[in-house]
């Protein structure tokens, strides 16, 4: 493979890893440069991916955790659940096409985004440690987030922060601190069985993971200091969804052929 492969492998990472650490979608920048640019099949990009998935959520959860932010405690029974769902989930990963890959996401992103645009406010709030969420709510919720992630993983930051943040009242910063523990949980588990498959391409992936480490480390280390972090990170949110979201839908496209 050409050395300038692995450079942008670096920068795409660094630039996926920032993006998870505090809003999400880091996995479209990896999963476009594999696919695309580099031409991998689905499934081995589906399972190259974990590697820098894990490095780079292990990483910020180290930072979170040293700034404080982590609450194992309170959302205990929520990592347990997402673990086994995302072991049910793996096994629709291994069958799945890129074409149908990308055809359930981006519907879903659609849903999605108009979820994080409705009242803003309540992205923007502290941790409400009195509330707790229903047993009944919590158990089908997170075994589905945790299939999900060990489905497809594109777009699991986003859907675990609108749980955490709008259904378990989260502050957003603690909210991600929580998130990329989950993910580094279920991630490492998932890396072993691609690899069994033999879906796995550890140059590549540990390409992708030097940067995502490097960068998820970086940002959700700032953002647990900042002081205004939970409104940028709210923006940055936005942002990026409605990136992905043209991206997803070829929008730059109609709107150049309307503008010619």
């Amino acid at each position: 493979m050409e050395f300038y492969y692995y450079i942008i492998a670096v920068a795409g990472g660094f630039l996926a890893g920032v993006l998870n650490a505090i809003a999400g979608f880091g996995s479209v920048v990896t999963l476009s440069i594999m696919i695309e640019f580099m031409g991998m099949p689905a499934n081995l990009a589906n399972g190259t991916n974990r590697i820098n998935m894990f490095s780079q959520t292990a990483l910020s959860t180290l930072a979170y955790f040293r700034e404080g932010k982590l609450n194992f405690k309170r959302f205990r029974l929520a990592i347990i659940l997402t673990f086994m769902g995302s072991v049910m989930g793996v096994y629709y990963a291994l069958n799945i096409s890129n074409e149908d890959f990308k055809l359930i996401f981006k519907y879903i992103l659609l849903l999605m985004f108009i979820v994080v645009l409705v009242n803003p406010k309540r992205w923007i709030k502290e941790t409400d440690l009195d509330f707790k969420m229903k047993t009944w709510i919590t158990i089908p919720l997170f075994l589905a987030l945790g299939f999900y992630g060990g489905f497809i993983q594109m777009g699991m930051g986003l859907f675990t922060l609108i749980i955490l943040v709008l259904l378990a009242k989260t502050n957003i910063i603690e909210a991600n601190a929580i998130k990329v523990f989950i993910i580094a949980m279920y991630s490492l588990m998932l890396i072993f069985v691609f690899n069994y498959k033999g879906l796995v391409d550890w140059k590549i992936g540990l390409t992708f993971a030097l940067g995502q480490g490097i960068g998820g480390y970086m940002a959700a280390h700032y953002a647990s200091t900042y002081p205004k972090a939970d409104i940028w990170v709210y923006r940055i949110l936005i942002i990026v969804v409605l990136v992905v979201l043209f991206k997803t839908f070829d929008i730059y496209q109609v709107l150049l052929e309307f503008c010619i």
